[in-house]
């Protein structure tokens, strides 16, 4: 696997950045950027699954790891989502994402929240991620700010 990580700095409260993150109509509208309409379903809760899908194409299940509100998010992706909506574990491109991770973590100082995304993930997938996350959390930043 390879590690990709990146940092912004948003002149909003770390609690303000996290709901604005987490929330799902917030959410859409951040990720929308860089996956057109992805939104996820689940709740943001330690050791429950998560499921990341963008219409038409599937997406992938994941499990929070670690989830402290306010400071770090961990989720470790289990499976991948096929367009059907059934879960996948065994195909040849599901194995190229089981195992592959995600953190957050929200730090704030004099009003500003640095937020770093870490993401180990499979070389074929750090393109998607390299062109996608700093748009999309740039759009992020666009929000809390305003």
């Amino acid at each position: 696997m390879k590690k990709l990580e990146m940092k912004i700095d948003i002149a909003a409260s770390r609690q303000k950045v996290w709901e604005t993150m987490l929330a799902p109509a917030t959410y859409k509208q951040w990720v929308d950027v860089s996956w057109p309409g992805s939104y996820y379903e689940g709740e943001w809760k330690q050791g429950q699954n998560l499921r990341f899908l963008a219409p038409g194409m599937g997406g992938t299940l994941a499990r929070l790891v670690e989830h402290r509100p306010y400071e770090f998010s961990l989720a470790e992706h289990i499976a991948s989502i096929n367009s059907d909506g059934t879960e996948d574990r065994d195909s040849e491109s599901a194995k190229n994402w089981i195992g592959s991770t995600e953190s957050y973590t929200f730090t704030e100082k004099n009003g500003i929240t640095t937020l770093k995304v870490e993401v180990n993930t499979y070389p074929e997938w750090i393109d998607m991620f390299a062109s996608g996350m700093p748009k999309a959390l740039a759009k992020l930043k666009e929000m809390c700010e305003h």
